[in-house]
């Protein structure tokens, strides 16, 4: 028991620093971005090529898998995403979804449709155990690395949007752009930041998940309704609230997987269906719509 709830929390703690990056730009520049998934595939691919083709090492490849996508994303919210801003939802749900499958053509078009393995270090390969019996607590070390790695980024991330000035910058410029324009702030060069960060954190969630949850082309897809259960369920108001349902996202569907494997993930979905039945504003979102 105790090994399922470590591996749901190392999974819940993956899912969330791959959907961060889509709660932010839903919740805070109100743009629904389904192309997110493909800014994570970015990240795995560039990961798994460079290990692969041009030896270098694992843990060089995750900054390295975080620049690109970043690079990309604010390439790409430059050229395409900004005309798009003040668009309805639907041109930006229709735009972003034909952007995925644009990805997913051209994935398995320059490097192929099977999937990729990715080869990690010795020392993340092994695995320690506690306990014994009924209670033993099986770790494997390389979830034990991305737990370690995404609570980082969550304090990090929690850090940077309450306590710093961009932080304060980016809630004015949601609020109000005109104001906070005439105040000075460069409301443009926010969006572009806070986009190129979100698509960064896509891409090192595909890095570390390449192992877990596989690299392909039809990653974007497989793992889209994940992303956007996660959004849903926690809301858009904070860091915490996404963190929290990826949390429980995660320990639901390797307990589920386990213990009824033939159900598959309709465990997750009928959670989800009740916890939106009941708020339908999000799980962790208060009264007033403040997290």
């Amino acid at each position: 028991m105790l090994t399922i709830l470590f591996d749901g929390v190392a999974y819940g703690m993956l899912l969330f620093v791959l959907a961060v990056g889509l709660a932010v730009t839903m919740g805070l520049m109100n743009f629904i971005n389904l192309a997110h998934g493909a800014f994570a595939m970015v990240g795995g691919y560039i990961t798994v090529l460079l290990i692969q083709r041009l030896g270098v090492p694992f843990l060089l490849c995750l900054p390295l898998a975080f620049l690109g996508s970043a690079l990309l994303g604010g390439l790409l919210e430059r050229t395409l995403y900004r005309p798009l801003y003040h668009k309805p939802h639907l041109d930006q749900v229709l735009f972003s979804i034909g952007l995925t499958f644009m990805a997913v053509a051209a994935v398995d078009y320059f490097v192929g449709s099977t999937q990729q393995n990715l080869q990690l270090p010795e020392w993340l390969k092994g695995r320690t155990e506690l306990g014994e019996g009924d209670w033993i607590l099986g770790m494997g070390h390389y979830r034990l690395f991305i737990i370690a790695v995404c609570a980082a980024l969550t304090v990090a991330l929690q850090y940077i949007l309450t306590k710093t000035r961009f932080g304060s910058r980016l809630r004015a410029s949601v609020d109000d752009q005109r104001v906070a324009a005439g105040l000075g702030i460069n409301v443009n060069m926010v969006f572009l930041s806070t986009f190129a960060v979100g698509s960064g954190l896509a891409g090192l969630g595909g890095a570390l998940g390449a192992d877990v949850l596989g690299m392909d082309p039809s990653f974007p897809l497989k793992f889209m309704i994940y992303f956007l259960i996660v959004v849903a369920v926690g809301g858009t108001s904070s860091i915490t609230g996404p963190l929290l349902a990826a949390l429980l996202l995660g320990v639901a569907d390797v307990a589920g997987k386990y213990y009824i494997p033939k159900m598959g993930a309709f465990i997750v979905y009928f959670l989800m269906i009740l916890i939106l039945v009941w708020r339908p504003q999000g799980l962790f979102v208060r009264q007033g719509g403040k997290a």
